[in-house]
């Protein structure tokens, strides 16, 4: 089962959809947000974008509906292939699905002893297994610090280092029983999660996807179109926030002679939008999203 789309008439409020527009759904997964934006069209079309072989399964039998097989990463290429340029609204429900966490033998969750494998597109080749056992001992804190935020990160990277040279690391539950020691009791849990996240991000170099869709996105939307992001940890939220800001990374800004912000986007909601106490009680996930907007300047 994939997730329950989270702030799903938030998102599609955010949208401002015209029924007879142009609209991506950048992270299809279990189809929800899709299935709801095609509520609104009559005469326009909907592109969903999944790289997981498991939610193309869920494609939408519609004419108005296209599905591509591919990492948002690549909007711009299929958008053009498609003839869909520009577009009046982008919508990415970033992060990874509740499916793809419930399936052992992908490798993502800390719940079964399964493979280190973590691809959300399995025609991939790099796994989280060969980040931990080819990569460097500094390139491994690296991940651990930046993606995991992990405060100890070199310690444990010297230590599966050492582990390697005796035997690879190859499952979840290995793993976890290497990180064992570096665990604050009682919280093991959460310190996990943060080295599996960060492994995650590292595998389907989720970071670089993100710069790439948010550039390309300014280059597909029509002048007013709509640029929607829900994000579910910081990394993501920090990058979303600054390009949503300064349509730079890094948050800082550029001007012109009068003063005024050069960006390809305005920011339509100050503070992001996040989920009530009711959706959060149905369904956890949503408790960390946070759903920015945006409009092509």
């Amino acid at each position: 089962m994939f997730h329950r789309s989270v702030l799903l008439q938030e998102s599609i409020d955010a949208l401002a959809i015209n029924k007879a527009g142009i609209y991506v759904d950048a992270t299809f997964g279990g189809g929800g947000h899709s299935k709801e934006i095609l509520k609104y069209l009559d005469e326009g079309k909907l592109l969903g974008f999944d790289q997981d072989a498991d939610a193309i399964e869920n494609a939408i039998n519609d004419p108005r509906f296209t599905m591509v097989n591919s990492n948002f990463r690549y909007i711009k290429n299929f958008l053009k292939l498609y003839r869909s340029v520009p577009v009046d609204g982008i919508l990415a429900d970033l992060g990874i699905s509740s499916h793809q966490i419930d399936v052992p033998e992908r490798g993502f969750s800390t719940r079964f002893d399964a493979e280190l494998d973590m691809r959300m597109d399995q025609r991939g080749k790099l796994m989280a297994k060969d980040v931990l056992n080819t990569y460097s001992e500094e390139r491994l804190a690296m991940v651990f610090n930046e993606y995991g935020e992990i405060r100890n990160a070199m310690k444990v990277a010297r230590m599966i280092g050492a582990q390697r040279k005796v035997k690879p690391v190859a499952t979840t539950g290995e793993l976890k029983e290497l990180l064992m020691p570096f665990a604050v009791r009682g919280r093991e849990n959460k310190y996990f999660a943060q080295v599996f996240q960060a492994l995650r991000i590292e595998v389907n170099k989720e970071m670089e996807a993100l710069k790439e869709f948010l550039l390309q996105s300014t280059e597909v939307l029509k002048p007013g179109g709509r640029l929607v992001v829900i994000s579910y940890h910081s990394l993501e939220d920090k990058l979303v926030k600054n390009f949503f800001r300064s349509g730079k990374f890094t948050g800082d800004a550029e001007k012109d002679f009068y003063g005024n912000l050069i960006t390809p986007l305005r920011v339509v909601n100050r503070k992001p939008i996040v989920a009530g106490e009711a959706e959060v009680s149905e369904n956890p996930r949503a408790r960390s999203g946070r759903l920015r907007i945006a409009e092509k300047v």
